[in-house]
């Protein structure tokens, strides 16, 4: 569910939405969005369901990757490089 608000933001915090958008490359609104929601994450922490949803992820990477030799994969990439 969408919810429209209005803020007044004072010089300061005008700039600061106006860079930050910038620097995420989206909409002014779109960045003051992003930055309540990781503000949220960094005094509350993440929502259970965000972190379950991590670890089930993590859990599939080791799947993905057992049995895998990085230092072999590095060796082969590096023969594979001077060859050209």
């Amino acid at each position: 569910m969408r919810h429209q608000t209005n803020l007044l933001l004072d010089d300061d915090a005008h700039a600061a939405m106006q860079r930050l958008a910038v620097r995420y490359r989206c909409s002014p609104s779109e960045a003051v969005r992003r930055s309540l929601l990781g503000h949220r994450d960094a005094v509350l922490g993440v929502p259970p369901e965000r972190c379950a949803e991590r670890v089930r992820l993590l859990h599939r990477l080791f799947e993905l990757f057992e049995g895998h030799d990085a230092a072999e994969e590095v060796r082969r990439l590096k023969e594979q490089d001077e060859g050209f």
